[in-house]
């Protein structure tokens, strides 16, 4: 025997005497002189077991994870469990046992060179620019985060019905709900409520009379700013299923740089808590679909265009689809999972930028000539253009016919005018105007803005074109200066935005708190008591 197998001996009794003398000492700490538990031990005992029961069942719920090929129990089959929570399936550990049984270590410690040195480095501080990680360190058991792993599917004689029809919302409770935050577009409230509330039937039934019923996604097409990312968060908000909003920008074909298609379905599995059962009957919304478009006049090869679409119409129409799991492509560190999107509804949306032009194409040669003609220059005034959409359009636009037939139904939201601005800031519960008076209610300070004040801003957001976002930005510009200046002063009582102060004619009137109970606004009743002087 070498040395070094007996100083490993030597090492391992020690290492085993002195955990037993940890064990007896803290035995003897924890009993009291009668050798039963002390106070604070019994106390403490039931907070430990009720942590213990809580880390044990959330490790339950999941499914255990290959630490080697990411593959989870439900397709890898049993695990071998290894200490630090470590599981590794079965073709793994094959393969680990055979590379290992293919080197010579008796060899290699019978070498005189190699065990001096052995001897030498463990004699000092380890071996030089080595560092050994700590597995139970990293997130999650056995360095895999909950995030990759999937929940584990319950037995068949435990599952639930998935939705009771009695307690489906019908669609006029859904756009009620939609009208608190969504100023306008009644049409596309409508549809959407619709589509929502036919979808919680089909989930909830399944099939009626052996009859199935087919899930009919839609495509939202309207102008910037116009409120389809904005619709469907709210809907969101309301909504009992799962529901994923995915950008279609970032999407490429599957082996270039970018997020593979399957991640829209990732991204709703994240939003399901890992549960592919949840997954399978929720709502996708995929935004900037007309970036996606099939490239005009390009020789190159379009992976982020018609690539795209191709690859999406099976998501579409409904297939077993792999995904990875906590993560927006596949690779080998990231465990996969098969999800059904038979059941679940996709809602497209762009804003479609030359679609416009199209539509103007087409109309125009439908013009004629003499008394009570229609003139080529009519539709270059026509706001709404955009509702006379067609398939033939999108075609044109760069949409493959066999993506378009995917969306039944399409639908558009109609462009903001003055009158909808108005509403939109101090309408809805969570109005720009009602944010920033909740700001400085803070500073004890009371905001206000007149009805020209409004109109002022929405003219202004008109000049600029790009919808409600313009609202914000022309808002946050003006409030800039009051928002700094009122926390020097604690007199100032109340602030009012005039239309004068947004064309940058005048200021804003500002209020000074008053001692007098007779006259809380002082300074005002000055100020009209100058102007009727």
């Amino acid at each position: 025997m070498s040395d070094f197998d007996e100083r490993d001996k030597e090492e391992m009794k020690e290492t085993h005497d002195s955990d037993r003398e940890n064990s007896l000492s803290e035995r003897s700490d924890g009993e009291g002189a009668d050798g039963g538990l002390t106070a604070s031990d019994a106390a403490g005992k039931p907070d430990r077991e009720k942590n213990d029961g809580q880390g044990e069942k959330k490790s339950s719920d999941y499914e255990d994870v290959c630490f080697m090929c990411r593959r989870p129990e439900s397709k890898a089959g049993k695990m071998f469990r290894l200490p630090n929570n470590i599981t590794v399936c079965n073709d793994c550990m094959h393969k680990t046992m055979d590379t290992v049984s293919q080197f010579d270590y008796q060899g290699m410690l019978n070498n005189p060179a190699l065990m001096e040195d052995l001897n030498k480095n463990l004699s000092g501080k380890g071996f030089p620019n080595i560092r050994f990680v700590n597995i139970t360190d990293l997130q999650g058991e056995g360095g895999i985060p909950y995030k990759q792993r999937m929940k584990k599917k319950k037995p068949k004689k435990e599952e639930e019905p998935v939705l009771d029809i009695r307690n489906i919302p019908p669609p006029h409770r859904i756009k009620a709900q939609l009208d608190d935050y969504v100023i306008g577009q009644e049409h596309a409230k409508k549809v959407i409520s619709v589509a929502v509330y036919n979808h919680y039937k089909r989930v909830a039934t399944d099939t009626m009379d052996d009859i199935e019923i087919e899930k009919s996604n839609m495509l939202m097409i309207g102008p910037t700013g116009c409120g389809k990312t904005y619709l469907v968060k709210t809907l969101a908000r309301l909504l009992d299923v799962p529901l994923a909003i995915a950008d279609a920008t970032s999407l490429t074909e599957a082996g270039y740089i970018g997020d593979d298609i399957e991640s829209v379905i990732s991204k709703l599995l994240t939003a399901a808590d890992n549960d592919t059962e949840k997954a399978e009957r929720g709502i996708v919304f995929i935004d900037e679909i007309d970036k996606i478009a099939k490239k005009k006049n390009t020789t190159n090869r379009d992976v982020s265009g018609e690539s795209v679409q191709q690859g999406m119409l099976r998501l579409l129409e409904g297939a077993d689809v792999e995904v990875p799991v906590g993560a927006n492509s596949k690779n080998a560190m990231v465990p996969l999972a098969t999800i059904n999107t038979r059941n679940i509804l996709f809602i497209c949306g762009g804003a479609f930028p030359d679609l416009e032009e199209i539509i103007k194409q087409r109309l125009k040669k439908q013009t004629s000539i003499g008394f009570n003609a229609e003139l080529k220059d009519k539709f270059d005034r026509e706001k709404n253009i955009l509702s006379q959409v067609t398939v033939e359009d999108l075609r044109k636009f760069g949409m493959i016919p066999e993506f378009i037939g995917r969306l039944p139904i399409i639908y558009t939201l109609a462009a903001l005018d003055k009158a909808m601005m108005v509403k939109i800031l101090k309408e809805p519960k969570n109005a720009i105007l009602k944010q920033y008076q909740k700001l400085l209610e803070l500073d004890e300070v009371k905001l206000e803005f007149d009805d020209g004040a409004l109109e002022a801003i929405a003219e202004k957001a008109m000049e600029k074109d790009t919808g409600a976002r313009a609202l914000r930005a022309i808002i946050e510009e003006f409030m800039l200066d009051i928002m700094y200046e009122i926390p020097k002063d604690d007199n100032i009582g109340r602030v009012t935005i005039t239309r004068e102060y947004i064309e940058g004619t005048g200021g804003p009137i500002i209020d000074i708190r008053s001692t007098s109970g007779e006259n809380p606004d002082h300074l005002r009743a000055i100020e009209a008591k100058e102007q009727n002087s």
